[in-house]
């Protein structure tokens, strides 16, 4: 478990700190929309690959914890990106110009349903862009956990079910 703890907490710093450091935001408003398709693309692809190590992991329940916890990363990261770079790309599309702790800091108000309302979108591109994050929260939240979940649990199920056999 700890191990499992140390990977997310790993891997968290190591998608955070590239979002901080790396030159990310700025692509134009229609970059921008571009990159939310190749976003999406990862984050299935990601999800993909998550589904596979699960099946295959000897604790598919910490494996799936794991597979969540660096999804969510991946997913609350690339929603900044985008917003961040139609921040840049002009800065009236929110209330307030985006930095990159801003725009986290947006990201995970709309990924937990708070908004605040201290930072909105405020032209059509970003509201779009805000009801396509709010749109795959939901699809990350319900179908995405229930995926990775029903995974862990068949693949625990599967293992169980050979361990019997084997007695």
């Amino acid at each position: 478990m700890l191990r499992s703890v140390a990977i997310i907490v790993l891997a968290w710093a190591l998608i955070l700190g590239a979002f901080f450091v790396l030159p990310i935001g700025h692509e134009s408003g229609l970059r921008a929309i571009v990159r939310l398709g190749a976003d999406v693309a990862l984050i299935g692809a990601l999800i993909a690959w998550q589904v596979r190590r699960i099946s295959a992991a000897e604790l598919p329940e910490l494996r799936a914890a794991e597979a969540l916890g660096i999804i969510v990363a991946v997913f609350l990261v690339a929603f900044s990106a985008i917003y961040l770079a139609l921040s840049h790309d002009t800065p009236a599309t929110f209330t307030e110009r985006l930095s990159h702790a801003r725009a986290l800091y947006f990201t995970i108000t709309i990924f937990s349903t708070v908004g605040f309302g201290d930072i909105t979108p405020r032209t059509d591109a970003a509201r779009l862009v805000v009801s396509a994050q709010m749109l795959l929260d939901l699809a990350l939240i319900g179908a995405g956990v229930r995926l990775i979940l029903n995974v862990a649990k068949s693949s625990f199920d599967t293992a169980d079910g050979a361990a019997a056999g084997e007695s």
